[in-house]
């Protein structure tokens, strides 16, 4: 299972919300689940956060 948390804290040259989706997307394809256990700390995460997450792995 994939942790945001855990991704997070493995990618710190993330600086946008954008990069974490497109990282999120090349995750997808070695992970099976994803636990949004964090709230993304970038100043473009958007309200819908866990939607967006959720549409991009799913």
């Amino acid at each position: 299972m994939l942790n945001l948390s855990e991704l997070l804290m493995e990618h710190h040259e993330l600086k946008t919300f954008e990069e974490l989706l497109e990282l999120l997307k090349h995750a997808k394809k070695t992970e099976r689940f994803f636990r949004m256990d964090v709230l993304p700390p970038f100043p473009d995460t958007p309200e819908n956060w866990e939607d967006r997450l959720e549409a991009t792995f799913y």
